[in-house]
């Protein structure tokens, strides 16, 4: 999945020397994304040298209104603020989670691929902030060229002779759950990379029994940005209460797939056309990756990409296509969520693989009403009570694609399935073995 940028920056001077806001790509600036790994001295051509953290950025990531692109979208300066405190009872961790389990994202592959001094830079920040002597970044065993450009990015550092703090890689298996907080801290800490079940908070005992900030990498990568430029900067951009741009994955029936950058609250078909719009009207979208949320072709125009209005997740957006199934879908995605499980509890071995196998007997005209009351008993009870929070994002996909495509899903119950008979449009990806 290639990048593509948005519009070069325009000038940052207006004729009369006064400052005008920001309005050209942030994370995405700098040598093309398509190319090579950006490197020390063009990042530092680019940026200037880093400031050092301390205390201070977390002051000024709180004011910023940062929030945290990884999925919840939770504020940042809070989180940092915890880890601190624990901070001062022992040394903290800062783990960056490059792991990108969500099949249908791109974008942390495409910073730490292409970007890798800042992401490097934006690690270090938080350390020296939250007062951590150790920073690791948790990569998924199939992402070599993303390893390759941090193993790179590093060796320029050392023989620029820059003292950090150290860094270091960690992989793991390129599971959907190897990438929730908890699974993060077990398999660096040398077990397996499956959920646990909380409480210790990270940011209270993580890694090693340390307080430990576990962060994403476009969050990371923003604050680099935001330690340079400042609060004000940052809130040029995106609304109120959700500041700043995000990258966002376009995928499915569009003209151009890609990672772009837009503002948080642009509307979800100017976002649409930065990828050259769609190829026909859509039948639907997916918004949030597997854990998302679908919507109907026919409600999009009101839709803007705000956490407020709806879960953005990691910043997905899959556009189905006129002719493809929605249920085909929801049943494809379930059902590989299903078998991606960490296989802890009763709830994922049992309650994701009967409705897995309710939804691909709805998308085949295969299902009655009983399995439609069922379908909705199932997804009530499975709600909460899992040992993580895989299985209410699974249940969420499969709630509201009966949701929004009601029509579709009478038809089904009939016995007259979509005529689409072909793949899903966004296909879940070949599984992997092993949890290490």
């Amino acid at each position: 999945m290639s990048a593509v940028l948005l519009a070069a920056a325009p000038p940052s001077r207006a004729p009369d020397g006064s400052r005008l806001p920001d309005r050209g790509p942030r994370l995405l600036a700098g040598p093309d994304p398509d190319g090579e790994a950006e490197t020390l001295k063009q990042h530092g051509a680019r940026l200037g040298r880093r400031p050092r953290g301390g205390p201070w950025l977390i002051d000024v990531i709180e004011s910023s209104g940062l929030r945290g692109r990884g999925g919840a979208w939770f504020p940042t300066g809070r989180k940092w603020r915890g880890v601190a405190r624990a901070a001062q009872r022992k040394a903290a961790v800062v783990v960056v989670n490059a792991s990108e389990g969500e099949p249908l994202s791109a974008k942390d592959r495409l910073l730490v691929t292409h970007r890798p001094h800042l992401v490097i830079d934006g690690a270090l920040l938080a350390a020296e902030s939250v007062g951590a002597t150790e920073v690791l970044i948790y990569l998924s065993r199939p992402s070599r060229p993303a390893t390759r450009a941090l193993r790179n990015a590093l060796g320029e550092r050392r023989r620029a002779g820059q003292r950090d703090l150290p860094v270091h890689l960690v992989h793991t298996a390129h599971r959907y759950v190897s990438g929730e907080s908890s699974a993060v801290v077990r398999r660096v800490s040398g077990g397996l990379a499956k959920p646990t079940f909380t409480p210790p908070h990270p940011s209270d005992s993580g890694v090693d029994g340390r307080p430990t900030l576990v962060q994403n990498v476009e969050t990371i990568a923003h604050l680099a940005l935001i330690a340079r430029s400042g609060e004000d900067w940052f809130r040029e951009r995106g609304t109120r209460e959700a500041p700043g741009t995000m990258l966002v994955t376009l995928s499915g029936s569009v003209r151009f797939p890609g990672v772009y950058e837009v503002d948080v609250g642009t509307p979800l078909p100017d976002a649409i056309g930065h990828a050259g719009g769609v190829l026909e009207p859509p039948r639907g979208v997916l918004i949030g990756g597997y854990f998302g949320t679908w919507l109907n072709g026919a409600s999009l125009a009101e839709v803007r990409l705000d956490p407020a209005e709806v879960s953005l997740g990691c910043g997905i957006v899959g556009v189905l296509a006129a002719a493809a199934c929605p249920f085909r879908e929801a049943a494809s995605i379930v059902t590989y969520l299903a078998a991606e499980s960490a296989g802890q509890c009763g709830v994922c071995v049992f309650g994701l693989r009967a409705i897995a196998e309710t939804m691909t007997r709805v998308a085949a005209g295969d299902a009655d009403r009983g399995d439609l009351t069922r379908l909705g008993r199932w997804t009530t009870m499975v709600r909460g009570r899992g040992g993580c929070r895989h299985p209410d994002g699974a249940v969420n996909n499969v709630v509201t694609a009966v949701d929004a495509f009601g029509d579709d899903l009478a038809l089904h119950l009939d016995g007259k399935p979509c005529a689409d008979s072909g793949r899903p449009s966004l296909p879940p990806p070949a599984r992997h073995r092993g949890w290490r």
